[in-house]
């Protein structure tokens, strides 16, 4: 990162219809603020414009425009950043009016911080197929000439010697882009399948940016990734196997964070890996107990979870950063079944995470009695990789399999089930 990136100033704009969205608006800013430093820039000053409707040209109307603009130019402001979406209309408006001053929205910064934190393939591939879809059309509205594209706060990435391509070409870009992750989702679903044959429990660690999810992950298995006090400092998920106490097996997947206001056309951008969560077997929503906004992210990624089709599963909600909270983390007898309070930092708790998620893994499984025709005998590796195998009896007309098996092998083999026990 360059040091004129680094050292980049803006200001921070929000639009409050009311005196009592003003609150709501600081929080807002205050987390638009963690995006800037996150992004390398520094908030220089914020302005909360109360106006009772948006206005269609400006968002801020046009004598906060000159206030603002005044602002810049004697505070050496040259980044204006909306924490909202703005139309090509609005941002060729805004620095129209604003002068030498670069007019972002909340979404241009977040997938600015997503081209940063991009390192896969498909990560990089999905940034610039997100920021072609998203910035281009603005592009064309801008009072500014495309040449600005690269190194400053909402234009780099992977994608920005494309976008200084001539128009005609970004369509077939777009279309180049499709099929590439098309083919990647190919790949993604060909080992997606072989997790689902080793029958090892799925579980996904969910939460709101930042919460610690991938320290928990190197907590857990000592994966390596990348935990930094950044927001979405990871992008790419990570899946790792997890060895729980008396020996039972799960998968464990580091998700990208979740933000509130994460437009659609990024959720859908990030589908493929937010899909990691969709399609687990267990949920590990992680939540940072130091900050003051904590139930609100909590809900934030609920939501989240409800538009992935991802609700309705076995849950673990788990209060992360304890050690930083100075509050003490409750005593098991005063906790709610399916919560957790643990610091990922320290180690603090591990133990009875680890304990709470081998009591949902264990949840479902039953012992049953399997009779398999010898004609099917191929199937007992099968058996051996769904559950726990207890004994195998080679009688006269089959074979007889006693074994603990999870949901899926219920499922799989329910035609040669004889009996079953809880």
């Amino acid at each position: 990162m360059s040091e004129s990136v680094q050292n980049q100033r803006a200001v921070l704009v929000a639009l409050a219809k009311s005196a009592r969205e003003v609150a709501a608006c600081e929080v807002s800013l205050d987390e638009l603020s963690r995006l800037l430093d996150t992004a390398g820039g520094t908030e220089v000053a914020r302005v909360i414009q109360q106006k009772p409707s948006v206005d269609p040209a400006t968002v801020i109307g046009s004598g906060k425009v000159e206030e603002i603009a005044a602002l810049c130019a004697r505070e050496q402001i040259t980044l204006a950043i909306f924490d909202m979406e703005l139309s090509p209309s609005q941002i060729r408006n805004l620095e129209n009016g604003l002068g030498d001053v670069m007019v972002i929205d909340r979404s241009m910064l977040i997938l600015d911080i997503f081209a940063l934190h991009a390192t896969s393939g498909e990560g990089k591939l999905q940034v610039e197929l997100a920021q072609l879809r998203y910035t281009a059309p603005r592009l064309t509205g801008r009072g500014r000439d495309m040449s600005r594209l690269g190194g400053t706060i909402g234009t780099r990435g992977p994608g920005e010697s494309k976008l200084e391509e001539d128009r005609r070409h970004i369509r077939h870009r777009i279309d180049a882009l499709t099929s590439a992750l098309k083919e990647m989702e190919k790949n993604r679903a060909t080992m997606r399948a072989q997790r689902e044959r080793s029958g090892i429990p799925k579980v996904a660690i969910v939460g709101y940016t930042n919460a610690g999810k991938s320290t928990l992950l190197n907590r857990l298995t000592d994966a390596g990734v990348l935990a930094e006090d950044k927001l979405f400092a990871t992008l790419d998920p990570t899946t790792r196997h997890l060895t729980l106490p008396e020996g039972e097996q799960v998968l464990l997947t580091d998700t990208v964070g979740l933000i509130r206001g994460l437009p659609h056309h990024l959720v859908e951008a990030f589908h493929s890996t937010l899909e990691e969560a969709a399609l687990a077997d267990i949920l590990l929503i992680l939540a940072d107990r130091s900050d003051s906004e904590v139930e609100n992210e909590i809900a934030v990624t609920q939501k989240t979870l409800k538009d992935l089709g991802a609700e309705g599963k076995p849950t673990l909600l788990v209060y992360n950063k304890c050690d930083a909270a100075a509050l003490p983390i409750p005593d098991a007898a005063h906790t709610p079944d399916g919560v957790v309070y643990i610091s990922a930092k320290t180690g603090e708790g591990i133990e009875t995470l680890l304990s709470a998620l081998l009591r949902i893994v264990r949840e479902g499984k039953r012992r049953v009695v399997l009779h398999l025709p010898y004609a099917e005998s191929g199937l007992l590796n099968a058996i051996y990789a769904h559950g726990t195998v207890e004994s195998t009896d080679y009688e006269a007309d089959c074979i007889r399999v006693c074994a603990v098996l999870d949901g899926k092998g219920q499922g799989r083999f329910r035609a040669y089930i004889a009996s079953e026990e809880l």
